[in-house]
């Protein structure tokens, strides 16, 4: 029983518990970390936009700064309140009062690519200038495009872009980090297993970590779990579109939505010459850039998935 209450708090609490609270410890690359490191010296975060696909840290690094320079801060979930009346509310009252140690307050909203472009997105440019004597804005997003550009002009805009050449030192500092947090939660692993889970959800940090939850439960996490990752399984993808089977094609979305869109995009364009005439491929290469642009701003990802899909299966010839 006891080791089924352990592995339980393991499933629901891994991410919290070992969240890095220093830029030191945030698994980043040598530039992201010498600059978020000299606004924790410095003490003053400017105003901030950090974008970024998903997992890598940016909302890990906000914390971490504030928290590093000892500011009081309050934090806005840009999906679940996006509406204008939070910044009348909500981040007013915050923005407008001082900070009880005298510094300056910071207001992080995460994923506020979901903010109302038409009228949260703008009030908040005027909320940034208001109180900038008072507090500093962070924000985090996803997909930069849907920032509207007087926030972006307002805030120092840093990219979470991984360089070919430091990817393999990133990838070998976290399989250090996920084998120390699972030999202090006694938990057996194969060290071959969790390269191939790094090496799968690469740089989606926080996936990589909620697979180890998922599996941890089972009390080790050994080779049994390889068969369970979820993986495109091209042949039969291909295979359905060829003979133009919408019905399976479909069901292939639905049975495969737990992948990254981009990253199913970028195998259907990584295998093209297999399965794609020749002349077809530019075309092909414009159906995949239209609809990687689309998912964006795609309020439902299986729909513009599936229609990508059915473009390209009407459109282009296969082998």
């Amino acid at each position: 029983m006891k080791k089924v209450i352990t592995l339980w708090k393991i499933h629901f609490y891994l991410l919290m518990k070992y969240r890095p609270t220093k830029i030191n410890d945030c698994i980043l690359t040598k530039q992201l970390k010498e600059t978020f490191s000299k606004f924790v010296e410095q003490k003053h975060i400017p105003n901030l936009l950090l974008t970024g696909g998903a997992g890598v840290g940016k909302t890990t690094v906000a914390k971490a700064m504030v928290d590093e320079i000892g500011a009081t801060w309050y934090m806005i979930n840009g999906s679940e309140e996006s509406g204008i009346d939070v910044l009348r509310t909500k981040i007013k009252n915050f923005a407008s009062t001082s900070s009880l140690e005298g510094g300056r307050k910071y207001v992080i909203i995460d994923e506020a690519d979901y903010l109302n472009p038409q009228s949260t997105q703008p009030a908040l440019r005027g909320f940034i200038e208001e109180f900038h004597k008072n507090c500093g804005f962070i924000l985090t997003c996803n997909y930069r495009n849907r920032i509207i550009e007087p926030l972006h002009s307002r805030c120092s805009v840093i990219d979470f872009i991984i360089p070919v050449s430091e990817r393999p030192i990133l990838a070998e500092s976290f399989f250090k980090r996920v084998s120390d947090i699972l030999q202090k939660e006694q938990i057996p692993f194969d060290t071959k297993v969790i390269a191939e889970l790094i090496n799968t959800f690469f740089p989606d940090w926080r996936r990589i970590l909620n697979e180890i939850q998922r599996y941890s439960v089972s009390g080790k996490i050994d080779a049994g779990i390889l068969v369970n990752l979820s993986d495109v399984n091209m042949k039969d993808l291909v295979s359905h579109m060829k003979e133009k089977d919408y019905k399976s094609v479909r069901k292939w979305v639905v049975e495969n939505m737990d992948n990254d869109p981009a990253k199913l995009f970028r195998k259907i364009y990584d295998y093209a010459n297999d399965y794609i005439e020749p002349s077809n491929i530019p075309h092909l290469v414009l159906i995949l850039a239209d609809y990687q642009y689309k998912q964006a701003f795609s309020a439902d990802s299986e729909i513009n998935i599936l229609a990508c899909l059915t473009e390209i299966m009407g459109q282009c010839k296969f082998k």
